[in-house]
């Protein structure tokens, strides 16, 4: 049986309708080619995308960032965000206009062709790196990931550990966890506590923080859990343990994802499955401000649950 529509449980709960605050975050997908083409990437990525944003869409999207001061922090995500030519400048020029950005960073692109100052470039620029790190031992990435994943991103993590990243002077650098199957993350709390632990004996590296994302039942995870099987179980498992205490905090609420094209979505989430805002506009190049979209309807599907089960999932970690 398909779960019910995640609208009507949030109205059964006095949840709905479920509207956007003031925009705080902006994420933008610059493009969908990677060096990576992992398993439970719901962007499908990969090194044969050739989608990318162009100079003129990223220009919009600095001049949105500018006309929106309650619009603190720019979120550039792939793909592999450094792959794209306007990548850098997108970085400098919402850094000179005093906001934070961060950089969700697959490690192994450090090591890419053209991409050998980057790291530096990071630093220098203060960008918050949240690293893609599904696990602390060398099987379970490698699984994930592909072979010698692993060794390439703990090589990258000593390199940022020595541009100052993760050693508590302003360099932030995050980690996210990525369950390896069908399951739940474990508690955000004891899983950093373990990690921090090996990841210091081990290889003497340092973190910020740790955030556990679910994974979502959508494109090329979706697609595995077909193939296995294991797809409605699985979505029956994110249903059953939908946890209304996450809703306030959802990041849909506070954020509008942009795609490398310039359409408008209301999480990176719709955005992969092309499911549009509920009216209003529909790209960046209708509005003058990201003011205009507070208070808009958010457009919802069963994925959401993805969001609300357990302890809740956003691209923070998790929510209560």
């Amino acid at each position: 049986m398909s779960p019910p529509p995640f609208a009507r449980t949030l109205a059964e709960r006095g949840l709905w309708p479920l509207e956007r605050l003031a925009v705080t975050t902006l994420q933008v997908n610059v493009g969908k080619r990677c060096d990576l083409a992992c398993h439970h990437c719901h962007v499908e990525a990969g090194p044969s995308r050739s989608e990318a944003m162009d100079e003129a869409t990223a220009d919009r999207v600095i001049a949105l960032l500018e006309s929106s001061p309650e619009t603190r922090t720019l979120d550039l995500t792939g793909g592999a965000p450094e792959l794209n030519p306007s990548f850098r400048s997108l970085v400098h020029r919402a850094r000179a206009l005093g906001r934070e950005v961060i950089d969700r960073c697959n490690l192994t692109v450090l090591f890419q062709p053209g991409q050998e100052d980057t790291a530096e470039f990071l630093a220098t620029e203060g960008v918050k790196i949240v690293a893609s790190l599904p696990c602390y031992t060398k099987e379970n990435v490698d699984q994930q990931r592909g072979r010698q994943v692993f060794a390439r991103s703990t090589e990258a993590l000593r390199k940022l550990n020595g541009l100052g990243y993760g050693s508590g002077n302003g360099l932030e650098l995050d980690l996210v966890y990525n369950p390896l199957g069908p399951t739940l993350p474990p508690s955000q709390a004891e899983l950093e506590v373990t990690y921090r632990h090996e990841l210091r004996q081990l290889f003497g590296i340092e973190f910020d923080r740790l955030a556990t994302i679910t994974n979502m039942p959508i494109k090329r995870f979706a697609r595995a859990l077909e193939r296995e099987g294991r797809h409605e179980a699985y979505l029956a498992l994110l249903v059953n343990h939908f946890n209304p205490d996450t809703v306030p905090g959802l990041m849909c609420r506070h954020m509008v994802s942009v795609g490398y094209d310039g359409a408008l979505y209301d999480c990176d989430f719709n955005q992969m499955l092309e499911l549009p805002p509920v009216g209003g506009p529909r790209s960046i190049w209708e509005i003058e401000a990201l003011s205009e979209l507070r208070s808009a309807g958010i457009a919802t599907d069963r994925h959401c649950y993805g969001c609300t089960a357990g302890s809740g999932s956003s691209c923070g970690g998790t929510l209560v």
